[in-house]
């Protein structure tokens, strides 16, 4: 499923137009992104959380020369299912 795709299902579950439907989940969007950004965590109970993780400078090799690299430290995404996501997939 991609974003068109979720933007048609929604409008179509909440018998809303289908620009309703974008403008909630682009606000949605927006505001997890708005949050993780102030490096808060967003947790939908049952669905799941989203966190901002720091991961450390470290050196990696490039696999055609074999050469020694540095790989920049940076904040990465993660997400965890809740129990009831993790449930209903199983």
């Amino acid at each position: 499923m991609n974003k068109s795709d979720l933007i048609d299902a929604m409008a179509a579950d909440a018998g809303i137009t289908k620009a309703a439907a974008k403008k909630s989940l682009e606000s949605f969007l927006g505001n997890v992104e708005k949050s993780l950004k102030k490096g808060n965590r967003v947790s939908l109970v049952g669905f799941g959380s989203w966190s901002v993780s720091k991961r450390a400078a470290r050196e990696g090799r490039n696999p055609q020369t074999g050469k020694t690299i540095k790989i920049a430290a940076k904040n990465v995404v993660k997400f965890k299912a809740g129990s009831d996501l993790q449930n209903s997939v199983n």
